[in-house]
């Protein structure tokens, strides 16, 4: 799955870089999306994210592609791998400035763990 983002100035630190926190804060929004739409009618919390490390500076004005992709799925928690790249408005280009693996967990209305459903793609 794919889902775009504009960096504007409302996302820049006091350097006039985005805000690490702000990509963090994406990454697990578009993740939750793509969990939501492969399991349908199912409540999510995040649990974990791997790794953060911040690659590449980003600017106002960079397009941001986040590429979304289950990576496995447990009994009850499922992970996906986001890339994050910078998309040059001039030319195109794309560059990956940051990755990490997001796990979500399968709770039941009392936030209690419930297994994945089967069905589900």
């Amino acid at each position: 799955m794919e889902n775009y983002k504009l960096v504007l100035p409302e996302h820049l630190n006091h350097y006039g870089f985005l805000f690490g926190g702000n990509l963090l804060k994406w990454i697990d929004e578009v993740s939750y999306i793509a969990v939501t739409l492969d399991y349908p009618g199912s409540n999510f919390v995040t649990v974990a994210m791997d790794r953060v490390e911040f690659r590449k500076s980003i600017r106002k004005g960079t397009i941001l592609c986040f590429e979304t992709e289950k990576k496995r799925a447990g009994r009850t928690s499922v992970e996906y791998r986001v890339q994050v790249f910078t998309e040059k408005i001039e030319n195109g280009d794309r560059v990956m400035a940051f990755s990490t693996n997001i796990t979500f967990v399968s709770v039941d209305a009392d936030g209690h763990k419930t297994p994945l459903p089967e069905s589900a793609s």
